[in-house]
C-alpha cells in the first residue's frame, strides 16, 4: 500500500507546443490534400487506409526536398477531414451587403460619380436644347400675336384710313379713287378677320398706288447713236408673223430716267428696267424708223406722257398692248 501511495499517478502525455511554422505547415499539407483531388476522393473515401494516405504525403513533401513530420502529416489529414481550415462564406444578410458596399465603395462611388455626370449632362443638354428654346418660341409666339394684337386694333386700321385718304388727294382720275376704295376694302376685311398680313398687303397696296399716282414721266422713244430704236420679233404662235417694239424710257420732268416694274409678254416675269419695248403697229414702226433715217435721230420722240394724279401713259401715237424687256 506504501509503495503504491508513494508511487506517482501516471498524468497522460501533453501535447507538445505548437509554433506558427507548424501551423503554416499543417495548413501547407492541407493544400496539398486539396489540390491532389484524385488522391483525396480514393484514400479518404477508405477509413481504413489513413496510412497509405500518409505514405503518399511523404512521398509528395520528400519529392520536393522538404521533410515534413508524421504528427503534421496526420494532424494535415484530420484538418481536411474536419474542414478546419475551410473557409465558407456567411449567408446574404444586410450586414454583409453593408461590408460589400463599403469594401467597393471606390468602384461603386466611380460609378455612381460617372451616372451622376450622366444624369446632370443629359439634364442640361435637355434644358438648353427642348426646354428653352420652347419657351423662347413660346414666347416670341406670344410677343408676336400681342404685336398683331396692336395692329389689328390700334396701328393697321388707322394706316388703312390714312393711306386711303392720300390716295385720295392724289388721285384726279375715277378709276384711281375706285381702286383706293376697293384696296381699303379689302384692308378692312383683313382686319375684321384677324388677317394682319392681309391688312398689310392692302397697306402696301395703297402706298404702290399713291406712288404711281404721284409719278410723272416723258415716255420717250431711245435714239441715241449704237442702240436700237425699235426691234421686231417673231411670235411663238405665228411664225409667218412679226411684232414690233419701239424702245422706250421715262423721264421725269428733272431730266432723271426713271426704273419702273415692267412685264414682258413673252415670258411673263415683270422685272424693274429703266429701258423696255413698246408694242405697237408696223405702220408705226415705220414711220418712227423713217423719222431716225433722215438725220439719225427721232424728231418726234415722245410716245408718251404719264401726269401726276392719272394712272396710265396717254400716248401721242398708237400702241398696242404688250412689252418686252429683252432684245
Amino acid at each position: 500500500m506504501a509503495e503504491m501511495a508513494a508511487t506517482p499517478p501516471a498524468s497522460l502525455p501533453a501535447s507538445p507546443p505548437r509554433n506558427l511554422d507548424e501551423v503554416m505547415l499543417a495548413m501547407d499539407v492541407v493544400d496539398t490534400l486539396r489540390h491532389q483531388e484524385n488522391l483525396v476522393s480514393r484514400e479518404l473515401s477508405e477509413g481504413d487506409r489513413d496510412a497509405q494516405l500518409l505514405q503518399r504525403l511523404r512521398e509528395i513533401y520528400h519529392g520536393q526536398g522538404i521533410e515534413v513530420p508524421d504528427r503534421i502529416l496526420q494532424e494535415g489529414v484530420q484538418a481536411l477531414k474536419e474542414q478546419r481550415f475551410v473557409y465558407t462564406p456567411p449567408g446574404p444578410s444586410f450586414a454583409r451587403t453593408v461590408a460589400r458596399a463599403w469594401v467597393n465603395r471606390g468602384r461603386v462611388g466611380r460609378r455612381l460619380l460617372a451616372l451622376l455626370a450622366l444624369l446632370a449632362f443629359g439634364w442640361g443638354a435637355y434644358q438648353f436644347g427642348v426646354v428653352q428654346p420652347a419657351r423662347q418660341r413660346a414666347a416670341e409666339e406670344q410677343a408676336q400675336a400681342e404685336r398683331n394684337r396692336i395692329e389689328l386694333t390700334e396701328r393697321l386700321p388707322l394706316a388703312l384710313e390714312q393711306g386711303h385718304e392720300d390716295v385720295l388727294r392724289e388721285a384726279q382720275v375715277p378709276a384711281a379713287r375706285e381702286r383706293a376704295d376697293r384696296i381699303l376694302a379689302d384692308g378692312k376685311a383683313a382686319v375684321a378677320r384677324s388677317d394682319a398680313n392681309g391688312a398689310r398687303q392692302a397697306l402696301n397696296d395703297l402706298e404702290i398706288l399713291r406712288a404711281n399716282l404721284r409719278r410723272e414721266y416723258v415716255l420717250r422713244i431711245v435714239s441715241r447713236p449704237g442702240e436700237p430704236t425699235g426691234v421686231w420679233r417673231v411670235p411663238d404662235r405665228n411664225p409667218s408673223g412679226r411684232n414690233y417694239y419701239l424702245i422706250v424710257e421715262a423721264v421725269a420732268p428733272d431730266g432723271r430716267v426713271l426704273s419702273l416694274p415692267i412685264t414682258s409678254e413673252e415670258d411673263g416675269r415683270t422685272v424693274t428696267a429703266s429701258k423696255w419695248g413698246v408694242r405697237v403697229s408696223e405702220a408705226t414702226a415705220m414711220q418712227v424708223q423713217r423719222d431716225k433715217s433722215d438725220d439719225g435721230i427721232v424728231q418726234r420722240n415722245r410716245l408718251g406722257e404719264k401726269r401726276r394724279g392719272q394712272l396710265d401713259v396717254e400716248y401721242q401715237m398708237p400702241v398696242l398692248n404688250g412689252a418686252i424687256t429683252q432684245w
